[in-house]
């Protein structure tokens, strides 16, 4: 039987690895972001142009490319909200009110409305439906200089247990994955900021002094494996040590 993904950041980092991994393992994947990656052109996968930090725009944007997935009947379908921006980086205080709105848009409006999209259009229960919203422990660990970022975590793991309370079935699932420290661009930016602007960046100089990065296949792969393949708990929030 046909399974369906739709995995949001596909350009590089995790949601790029995501969507490679589950392509090798036959899957269907619909990738959603801003830029594509040359590296997914292959059967089997199809990309949906969307500024996911226009978050007005991507019901109607992004409903017929959900609505030919599900029309499909796959016996399982899964939404990856991935994509996230780590800035704007700065005190409150320090920060332009635009760049706010439109990181909270990007890191938990667009997940909110793709899943509110998901809910809608993949209603056969016969499918097993799962919601995957990637968080981070910044969701309940203030860091000083990135609190946009942790706000936004923060009600993207409140989303998770609403929609598992919301819908209590067997077949329609939502869970939080906190993927762990991830050797990604935004390690890279959040490292490279200066302690004025970022007053915790020694944290992520020490993550990346100590070999804690991890790459983003080996977390894709261990995320498939054990939560997109395997049994899951519907409104849990998951770690990267288990899975």
């Amino acid at each position: 039987m046909e399974r369906c993904a739709i995995v949001t950041g596909v350009s590089r980092g995790l949601g790029e690895a995501l969507a490679a991994d589950l392509l090798q393992r036959g899957w269907r994947v619909l990738g959603i972001g801003r830029h594509d990656s040359p590296r997914l052109a292959q059967a089997g996968y199809a990309f949906a142009s969307a500024d996911l930090a226009d978050a007005n725009d991507l019901d109607a944007r992004l409903a017929p490319a959900f609505a030919t997935a599900a029309a499909r009947a796959p016996s399982a379908a899964v939404l990856v909200n991935n994509a996230a921006g780590a800035g704007p980086v700065g005190v409150f205080g320090a920060l332009q009110g635009t760049d706010i709105a439109a990181s909270i848009a990007l890191d938990l409006a667009a997940p909110a409305v793709l899943a509110n999209l998901f809910c809608r259009v993949f209603v056969d229960a016969a499918c097993d439906r799962r919601i995957v919203n990637v968080s981070s422990g910044a969701a309940v660990r203030t860091l000083a200089g990135g609190g946009v970022y942790c706000t936004a975590k923060a009600g993207l793991e409140m989303l998770t247990r609403v929609i598992a309370d919301e819908h209590a079935t067997a077949t329609l699932r939502a869970i939080t994955l906190r993927p762990g420290i991830i050797d990604t661009e935004m390690q890279v930016y959040m490292r490279s900021q200066s302690s004025d602007v970022l007053p915790s960046v020694d944290l992520f100089q020490g993550f990346h002094a100590s070999g804690q990065l991890v790459a983003p296949a080996t977390v894709a792969r261990k995320t498939i494996e054990r939560l997109i393949e395997g049994p899951i708990e519907a409104g849990r929030t998951y770690s990267y040590a288990e899975l």
